[in-house]
């Protein structure tokens, strides 16, 4: 637990709070997290602001739209073949199983609602784990390529397997969800800032605790 912590104030102490993520509802969130999916932010922020502007930022409402519809707003987001279909589907999952309120949807045991999301098409452990914990406050920690960049760096993990990274950081910090959201914004601005996939690590505040770094094992 130690090493991990020191990683996460380090990085505290570097970049200052992250407060990610950055939407004004947990629908947005969702919406956000079936976009993003191999593509950039901005281009999700851009498909999220010309759902909102067209009125189409609603369960209901993206339920009811016809694919055609939803692809012309969500573009940016790039994959808009397979994107607005599975948006759509998506919002008509959570009118069957609450009646579109978030509320009664996110109030279930963890793993029953993690089960409900993985079997929706398109989403995966990272995508179900970022709704869960971003959307829900569910304490789940999220696993993306960065994570186990960075992890692998620092001589932190065992495994590189999804499961088995999440558990190594659900082991070592206090299940907290608002933590778990500020350790995996972290190590996302870290990744994008330092730990590229050609370092900078002259300049990063883990260089002494870090196996890549300093060229040695752990």
């Amino acid at each position: 637990m130690a090493l991990v912590r020191r990683v996460y104030d380090r990085l505290r102490a570097h970049y200052g709070p992250q407060a990610w993520w950055p939407a004004d509802t947990p629908f947005e969130v969702i919406v956000g997290a079936l976009l993003m999916q191999q593509t950039s932010w901005g281009r999700v922020e851009e498909a999220i602001g010309n759902l909102k502007a067209a009125g189409l930022l609603d369960v209901r409402r993206l339920a009811r739209a016809d694919v055609a519809t939803i692809r012309r707003h969500v573009r940016a987001a790039g994959l808009y073949r397979t994107k607005p279909a599975r948006l759509r589907s998506f919002c008509r999952h959570l009118l069957a199983r609450a009646d579109g309120d978030l509320g009664p949807y996110f109030e279930r045991p963890t793993a029953e609602i993690r089960a409900d999301l993985l079997a929706q098409r398109g989403v995966g452990p990272e995508t179900a784990d970022s709704i869960l914990l971003y959307a829900g406050g569910h304490p789940v920690f999220v696993v993306d390529a960065y994570t186990v960049r960075i992890g692998t760096r620092l001589g932190l993990l065992p495994s590189t397997r999804y499961d088995d990274v999440q558990a190594f950081f659900e082991a070592r910090l206090p299940r907290d969800a608002d933590l778990y959201k500020e350790v995996h914004a972290l190590l996302v601005v870290h990744a994008k800032a330092l730990c590229r996939p050609r370092p900078r690590c002259p300049d990063c505040p883990l260089l002494r605790i870090c196996a890549y770094g300093t060229g040695r094992k752990r």
